[in-house]
């Protein structure tokens, strides 16, 4: 199975991908989350369990814009409830989706695609989701964590008899 997560609860993937329909019809395109992030960055973006607000379950480390889209890194807490049943839903792949919760700021249609172009969005909070509207918005394998992860693990106490 990959290994989407580290003993820490720290995990990376895809919010938003562009160019690609989500299931309600929207398509984010490049540059869409430029100007909340430069405002705000990664620590205004709450990180939700399934978009509810009443249970956030960590925090973003990192959000930025790449060629592929939106990537971001980010870290359960551990300590809560709700981070906690959220790593172990990650760890054996039971959730992996990424949902991204925004105001839009600026769009058109794609009357051949039938679909919104989002240009411009707000972006509010991205969750941790069962069932992602964008299909390839996803937590990532994470084999060179899995590495350093094993590698520091602590070695069992050796019992003296």
């Amino acid at each position: 199975m990959p290994f989407r997560i580290t003993e820490a609860g720290e995990f990376a993937g895809y919010a938003s991908v562009f160019h690609v329909r989500d299931d309600a019809g929207d398509i984010v395109l490049p540059g869409a989350f430029k100007r909340t992030l430069s405002r705000h960055g990664a620590a205004a973006v709450r990180m939700l369990w399934q978009h509810d607000v009443r249970r956030p379950i960590g925090i973003w480390r990192e959000i930025r814009e790449d060629e592929r889209g939106l990537f971001v890194r980010g870290q359960l807490a551990l300590s809560s409830t709700a981070g906690c049943e959220a790593a172990e839903l990650v760890k054996i792949g039971a959730v992996d989706g990424l949902s991204i919760g925004f105001r839009t700021v600026r769009a058109s249609r794609d009357r051949l695609r039938k679909a919104r172009l989002l240009h411009e969005v707000e972006l509010w909070e991205i969750s941790l989701v069962t069932f992602p509207m964008l299909r390839s918005a996803r937590i990532h394998p994470l084999p060179a964590l899995r590495r350093r992860s094993a590698s520091t693990r602590r070695k069992p106490a050796l019992a003296l008899s």
